[in-house]
């Protein structure tokens, strides 16, 4: 990357962190959900068995923070802030300067990737100190997982963005997806207490790969064949989703 593209993607990104800033719902939304629901979820974490299934509160805790992280922190702010822009002419008007379409994209994206990468390290350390998660077994995984949830969130958030007419109606398009990931991804409902079946498919969703990389970087569960495997689909996910937003993605408003 040269060093006029990294002056622009800074340039845009200090603009969007901005009008990020103003926006207090959506502010509060990215900063307290991924912090205030693992809590709320716990109460129904507690009455798994969890030492049976070589568990622990904190592990799952943490897995649970790191997802609602890439749920609310970027994937849910960013269809607003990318449906926002849009509507607002600003994304029309962009793309009549020296910007790059992707340049646009991960300029106005970067300050939700940046906050979702400081909140995921703050929640890892909170729940290593405070719930004894432990040490993880294989960082470079949750590393992995952490780069890849982030990355697909925001991709993902573009491709939600390309079917969301308004900026009310955003929370609207982004609920399935956070609904579904939620439940079936790992986040507030452990994988291991879905029936085979079930947790075999959900093991597909988009996130999921993510979500099981993070955790398995603390409790060393997956073999290096499995690891490959998910990191693949994570990948395939990625590329699908990118494909998509090229294809699909509109720079004008929706009439």
């Amino acid at each position: 990357m040269n060093a006029m593209v990294t002056a622009r993607l800074r340039a845009l990104s200090r603009a969007e962190l901005l009008l990020f800033g103003r926006n207090r719902s959506a502010v509060l939304t990215a900063l307290l959900m991924p912090l205030v629901l693992p809590i709320t979820v716990r109460p129904a974490i507690d009455q798994f068995d969890l030492k049976e299934k070589g568990l622990n509160i904190g592990t799952l805790t943490l897995t649970a923070a790191i997802g609602f992280s890439f749920l609310f922190a970027v994937y849910s702010s960013l269809v607003g802030a990318f449906v926002a822009r849009r509507e607002e002419l600003v994304l029309k008007r962009l793309r009549t300067g020296e910007l790059s379409d992707a340049e646009i994209l991960t300029g106005t994206a970067l300050p939700a990737l940046c906050l979702g990468l400081a909140q995921a390290l703050l929640l890892a350390v909170g729940c290593t100190v405070l719930l004894d998660a432990g040490t993880p077994e294989a960082p470079y995984l949750t590393l992995l997982g952490l780069v890849l949830g982030l990355l697909l969130s925001a991709v993902l958030a573009a491709l939600t963005a390309a079917v969301t007419r308004t900026t009310e109606s955003a929370q609207i398009t982004a609920a399935p997806l956070v609904l579904v990931s939620m439940m079936g991804s790992g986040i507030a409902v452990p994988a291991d207490v879905l029936p085979h079946r079930v947790a075999a498919v959900c093991e597909l969703l988009p996130l999921s790969p993510a979500v099981r990389l993070v955790r398995a970087g603390w409790t060393g569960e997956l073999s290096a064949y499995q690891a490959l495997g998910t990191v693949l689909t994570a990948l395939a996910w990625t590329v699908v989703a990118v494909f998509a937003v090229r294809r699909w993605f509109r720079w004008e408003p929706r009439r």
